[in-house]
Parts: structure tokens; sequence; C-alpha cells
């Protein structure tokens, strides 16, 4: 699902977040990607869904070589691609099932789908009794699940994760966990960067490691 050869990321002179990564990911995995703050974790993620460019090297996803794809093929990579950020990243200003919905939106799916897909979509999540909650009224670990939501609303083949429990509780941090496996159990690839050692440990599924800009370990 995701191959990555001699991958580089130089930001200037001075800050190289990744030196040369050669890593792969298969299809249907579940797969962590650990180290310490710092190490590149993030940037590679942001590597794979094309929201940068590496400096040096290719990286495909389902064979394509997202490194090169034009700029106008770029948003139909991300609707194969769900991504899970630390922050949540959700509209204050929205309800839950605004939020869900709104990559619908921008679609352009009919408003009635839109509310069909976000429904379900909750549901899964355990959340389809807060529709019509904002943001700010719920937990984090409610917020978490919400933008795990909006991540699978389009199925997508893939589902990257930066840091998804470093805002939780450990009680909370493994039902997110848990809602993952079910999501990779459906055929979904499953990435998720994280520092919680403990947590991975406890999954017992494959680790790769970067250090300083390297993949140590996979």
């Amino acid at each position: 699902m995701i191959q990555a050869f001699h991958v580089a990321k130089q930001y200037d002179r001075e800050s190289s977040a990744l030196a040369d990564v050669t890593l792969h990911v298969k299809k249907g995995e579940f797969c962590f990607l650990t180290g310490p703050s710092g190490a590149g974790k993030t940037t590679f993620l942001k590597l794979v869904f094309r929201e940068e460019i590496p400096s040096a090297g290719q990286i495909l996803v389902a064979g394509r070589n997202v490194t090169a794809i034009p700029e106008a093929q770029i948003p139909e990579l991300r609707r194969q691609v769900g991504v899970v950020f630390q922050d949540f990243k959700l509209l204050k200003r929205r309800t839950v099932l605004e939020n869900v919905a709104f990559v619908l939106r921008i679609l352009g799916v009919p408003a009635k789908e839109q509310k069909r897909r976000a429904f379900a979509a909750l549901k899964a999540v355990g959340l389809h009794h807060k529709l019509h909650a904002f943001p700010l009224q719920l937990s984090g670990g409610e917020q978490q699940r919400v933008a795990i939501a909006r991540a699978l609303i389009n199925e997508p083949m893939l589902l990257l994760a930066d840091e998804p429990t470093g805002n939780l509780d450990p009680e909370m941090a493994s039902e997110i966990m848990k809602l993952f496996e079910e999501v990779n159990a459906r055929g979904t690839t499953v990435l998720v960067a994280t520092h919680d050692r403990e947590m991975i440990q406890r999954m017992g599924r494959r680790v790769i490691t970067i250090e300083r800009g390297r993949v140590a370990s996979q």
C-alpha cells in the first residue's frame, strides 16, 4: 500500500526532517510508525497524503507515485486516504454531523446522502446520539471519535493517524485503538504515528522506528 524509496525532506540547509527513508506498509496491514519527537513521523505522513513534497526519493501509494502526480489529481488521492490529526481539526461553529459530512459537501454529494453517510460513520464510532452537538461541547475522546468518523466517511483504502491518542487518558486511548482495529478488520490499511511505546507493545503490531530522519528498524 505504501512504498517509500530513499525519501528525504530538507526544509533548509540546517534543518533535515527526513534523511534517507525506505520502508513499506502492505495492503491491509495495521502498522505503527514510532520514534522520538522530531524524528520525522509527522513529516512522513504529510508526504504520503501529499500535503508536502519530498526533497528527494519517491513514495508510492497503491502503486501510484504521489510525489509526481499533478496538482489537479491531489483531491482524488485524498479521497482515498483518511487522515486523523492529534489536534482533531474540527470546525468549531459546525455541528458534529456537519463536521463529518463536510468532505461529502465539498465533493457535491446530495444533502440527503451526506446525512445518511455521516450518520452511519458516527454510529460506527458510537456518537450518533451527538449529531447536533458542537465540538466544544464534547470531551477530548469524543472529539477524536468525530475526527475518525470524518476520516472514514469516504471508506478510504488507507487511514493515517498522527499521535491520535496523545491528548487522551489510557482508557480512551484503548477505545480509539479498538476502533482502528475494527476499521483495519474491514480491509483498510492503517498507519499510526505515535511515541507511546506502552500502547505499541500492548497492541502487538508491526513497528517501524524512525530516528534522526532514518529508518532504524521495521
